[in-house]
């Protein structure tokens, strides 16, 4: 086994090479199966006799289930985990935990809060790690994203896409798909929400065409395609007055028939899910011949595939 481990926590450490090649595996697979049973494995079973540890710290149905399929689709196996089945909720460190759970597993997949945690698991894990989402990134899901808009698009770096809504962990990641893939990218969101420096001059030191602003309809003009996500992330608040504030501020950002019109007639829609119908999103919208955000969904299975492929074929 290798003494560095393949991991996969961001899209930003890695070049335009490794992820395209990353990305034309996902294509190539997700074609082969077409017509096929979805439980068929592949061919040559790459990941035959390979067990992936998957840790929820938070809830999870596109994230758990794609990478469950992904896995047993390459020929290997997945151990479900969440903080109530291990000593991590009672008190033992990330860091002892990974270190168990490589002399026991091939791959640690990690859903979390804090990306400290993400962190210090990968440093102390002796098998690869990848990050299935923290608060500061959603690099599989950009990832996914990214094959999305190229089997419709083609050649992302032609394309401008529109970020309206929150400014989250899914716009950091975009943010560094923006540096690494060459798409333009128009950030709208509301005044009263700080958006994250440290990603952004990230991102413009290396080479992002980043335009950050607080009108949706600027963003929206003339885009390839608007990208949304929920107004309050998961876990982050409960329906208070709070939030009803956050919805007050957030609701000239919501992608409806009027936004859409200020991009290209074939622009696209798309949302990570799950979503609020008609609060980010309208059901128009959502449900109309330009979202696509189920291919997007689906597209977790073959990119996380590739992901897999890319972090374990070796260890």
């Amino acid at each position: 086994m290798s003494n560095s481990p393949n991991h996969f926590l961001e899209i930003s450490q890695f070049d335009s090479a490794t992820l395209n090649t990353i990305l034309d595996d996902a294509q190539t697979m997700k074609d082969g199966r077409k017509g096929q049973p979805k439980g068929m494995v592949e061919a040559d079973k790459p990941l035959a006799g390979k067990i992936l540890a998957m840790i929820f710290e938070k809830p999870s149905t596109r994230t758990r289930v794609s990478f469950d399929v992904g896995m047993r689709q390459l020929g290997g196996e997945t151990l479900v985990l969440s903080s109530a089945d291990m000593q991590l909720g009672r008190g033992e460190s990330i860091a002892d935990t990974a270190r168990v759970l490589s002399r026991f597993v091939d791959g640690i997949m990690i859903r979390t809060t804090g990306n400290e945690k993400l962190l210090e698991l990968a440093d102390a894990a002796t098998v690869p790690v990848i990050n299935a989402l923290t608060d500061f990134s959603h690099p599989c899901q950009v990832m996914a994203d990214m094959q999305t808009l190229r089997e419709h698009k083609g050649d992302l770096s032609k394309l401008k896409l529109a970020w309206v809504g929150d400014f989250n962990n899914v716009t950091n990641s975009f943010i560094h798909a923006s540096a690494r893939f060459g798409f333009e990218l128009d950030i709208a969101f509301p005044k009263e929400i700080e958006p994250n420096h440290d990603v952004l001059s990230w991102g413009r030191d290396n080479g992002a065409k980043i335009t950050v602003g607080h009108d949706a309809d600027a963003a929206a003009k003339n885009a390839d395609c608007i990208v949304t996500d929920t107004w309050i992330s998961m876990g982050d608040a409960n329906d208070t007055g709070e939030n009803k504030n956050l919805h007050n501020q957030f609701s000239p950002f919501q992608v409806n028939d009027a936004l859409m019109d200020k991009a290209k007639g074939d622009a696209l829609f798309m949302h990570c899910l799950p979503a609020h119908r008609n609060e980010e999103v309208t059901d128009k919208v959502m449900d109309g011949p330009q979202s696509v955000v189920f291919d997007e969904a689906e597209n977790r299975l073959h990119a996380q595939k590739a992901i897999l492929k890319f972090c374990m074929s070796e260890t």
